[in-house]
């Protein structure tokens, strides 16, 4: 074995002698080789390097956007919400943003020029005492704050809040602060926006108006206000009023926050147009403040209230009970966190049987189609028709002979079943042109469209007497007008234009819908009206609906309840009403109010307290002012 290793050796050696190669010449062979190779190695490095600057590219990774994400940011420009005003242009519902104060301790918070924009240990002393002064946020709390502190992960925390105090700040206190910090020249505090959406005026036509619901980031954090979720005008209107959000870029720091000073806006924010009502807030405060009062002391299930104007049927108060805070929601929902409101809103989505308010229309329908003779009297108290027996509403006692006239101002379902029937299909041709069984196109949402019963004679003859029929209070409004308006049927307004922020506007003026009778029944109408008020004899209203000094034409109601199909016989289970038009000579208002089953009281007195309080203040506005006009 030892010689053939000898001999291996002895092999390779003389290989070596026979290239002649020595441990020099290797040794500069080796050192060649390993240039040639560092020369390539850094040609390729340097190629590499030179493509990914150039191309920007690192296999499928783009390093300009990877840059970018790290040091430059974007963000929506959130548009402003636009304001909802009353006629006169007072704010009912505007957008408000509030602000919350936060602190940078880390001293990498730099801006351009390496200018420090972190909060200097000098100055801590200094800012405590600022946002005592003008946010009352304790010294303590601040002091603690600036204090270091470490996160669950062990993180040096460097961006800090300064608790409740610290947030929901107006813009005065916002400007108050920044003002005395850059007096001093005092860095690293800053401000973070909310949105929100105010309602000055509390409960305030809220059903009219409507709300718009705040959207929430993880943090709770209102970072959007939207009336897609609301109601009334503000979920009607949420495109007009909502506007269209901006889009910027900014640079940021190491933490992601933004620097000051580098945005740039790239697209700007449109905001949102601005919505006048017709509702007149001198007017809207007196039936606010009315209805609460009755509320507290009758306890009914529910009221609702309008007034009107005559002529044109804009809607210049209008509210129902129960209500609610659109600020707070108090009110909206039964429980904290109830997806879907109590009440609807009662002035279009609710349909009800309005008992006799709706013997103004039977009587307009017989004068206009001539079925009504003046010195024709009948015998009141009941009548038959098919298999039912329909009494008057003292029993069927009735109040013996009476002209239609008497029939009107007593309220007898006898005469109205007596003309009903002398105008045959006739009625319920006027029905429909008076506008019921179909919505009033308010634009509202979930407008109730009601229903008119007419299977059997019975339901038909009941309906000329505000049974077997069901209405919304724009209905009746609309039906209202009409009467008072020379024949000439005005469809409810309550808007009165839209304006946008370049000045541009959109008028809602006066819209007429139909002429269903003509101005010489109107008149009739009218005049027949005022014995509700004045006759002693036979004015069911006497005593009650009549206002000093003016000439009131009314119609007062007692509707029976059904629920669920049963009538409800209790002494209160009624819906009472009223509609006063006013003056009867040239009427430039009508008022119009329900109230279901009120628990203490008389209906009628109570609803008369709404009524004629509103109705009164309303003429008195009018005698020193031409806002309504």
């Amino acid at each position: 074995m030892k010689d053939k290793v000898i001999t291996f050796f002895k092999k390779i050696q003389k290989k070596i002698k026979s290239k002649n190669l020595t441990p020099e010449k290797n040794r500069r062979k080796v050192g060649m080789i390993l240039s040639i190779t560092s020369v390539i190695v850094f040609f390729v490095f340097t190629f590499r390097f030179v493509y990914i600057v150039t191309i920007g590219k690192v296999g499928s990774a783009n390093l300009n956007e990877k840059r970018d994400s790290l040091y430059q940011g974007s963000s929506i420009i959130k548009a402003k919400r636009g304001t909802i005003y009353d006629r006169n242009g007072l704010p009912i519902a505007k957008d408000a943003t509030s602000y919350s104060l936060y602190a940078e301790l880390s001293e990498d918070y730099v801006g351009s020029n390496n200018k420090e924009l972190f909060v200097h240990k000098k100055d801590q002393q200094r800012i405590a005492e600022i946002l005592k002064q003008y946010a009352n946020v304790p010294e303590e709390t601040t002091k603690e704050q600036f204090v270091p502190k470490k996160n669950k992960a062990g993180k040096v925390i460097s961006t800090v809040e300064f608790g409740d105090k610290g947030k929901n700040l107006s813009l005065e206190t916002k400007t108050s602060i920044e003002e005395a910090l850059k007096k001093e020249k005092i860095t690293g505090i800053y401000f973070n926006e909310h949105p929100d959406r105010m309602y000055p005026n509390g409960e305030f036509a809220s059903y009219l108006i409507g709300y718009a619901s705040p959207t929430k980031n993880k943090a709770g954090e209102t970072i959007s206000i939207s009336g897609e979720k609301g109601m009334g005008i503000e979920q009607a209107y949420d495109e007009v009023l909502r506007g269209q959000d901006g889009y910027k870029h900014y640079q940021k720091d190491s933490k992601g926050n933004e620097l000051p000073g580098t945005a740039v806006v790239e697209k700007k924010t449109q905001d949102g147009q601005d919505v006048y009502t017709t509702i007149d807030t001198n007017l809207q405060v007196r039936l606010e403040d009315a209805m609460d009062e009755v509320q507290k002391e009758a306890e009914p299930v529910n009221m609702t209230a309008m007034l009107m104007n005559a002529k044109t049927g804009e809607i210049l108060a209008a509210s129902q009970r129960p209500t609610f805070d659109p600020q707070t929601k108090r009110g909206l929902y039964k429980e904290k966190g109830q997806p879907d409101p109590i009440w609807d809103n009662l002035l279009v989505q609710s349909a009800f049987e309005p008992g006799s308010t709706m013997k103004v229309f039977t009587v307009a329908a017989a004068l206009d189609s001539g079925k009504l003779n003046e010195n024709e009297t009948f015998q009141s108290g009941q009548i038959q028709v098919a298999d039912r027996t329909i009494m008057d509403w003292n029993g069927g006692k009735g109040k013996g002979p009476m002209t239609y006239r008497q029939a009107l101002a007593w309220s007898s379902n006898v005469g109205m079943i007596h003309l009903e029937q002398k105008m045959g299909t006739t009625w319920q041709a006027y029905l429909q042109k008076f506008g019921f069984g179909k919505t009033t196109h308010s634009g509202l949402p979930l407008e109730a469209a009601g229903n008119i019963q007419d299977a059997s004679t019975v339901d038909t003859a009941m309906t000329s007497f505000g049974q077997a029929i069901g209405v919304t209070s724009f209905q009746m409004m609309q039906g209202f007008t009409a009467i008072a308006n020379d024949g000439k049927m005005m469809k409810p307004q309550y808007l009165k234009k839209v304006t946008t922020k370049d000045g541009k506007e959109k008028i809602y003026g006066p819209e007429m819908v139909s002429q269903p009778i003509k101005p010489e029944t109107a008149h009739t109408v009218l005049d027949y009206m005022q014995d509700v008020v004045n006759d002693e004899t036979y004015g069911i209203g006497f005593g009650i609906y009549g206002i000093d000094d003016l000439n009131v034409s009314a119609k007062t109601g007692t509707a029976q309840i059904f629920d669920r199909g049963i009538l409800m016989t209790g002494p209160t289970d009624y819906l009472y009403s009223v509609v006063q038009i006013a003056p009867t000579e040239d009427p430039e208002y009508i008022m119009y109010v329900t109230m279901k089953q009120p628990k203490v009281g008389d209906g009628p007195n109570q609803i008369a307290k709404i009524s004629n309080s509103v109705l009164e203040h309303a003429f008195k506005v009018d005698a020193g002012s031409t806002e309504h006009e």
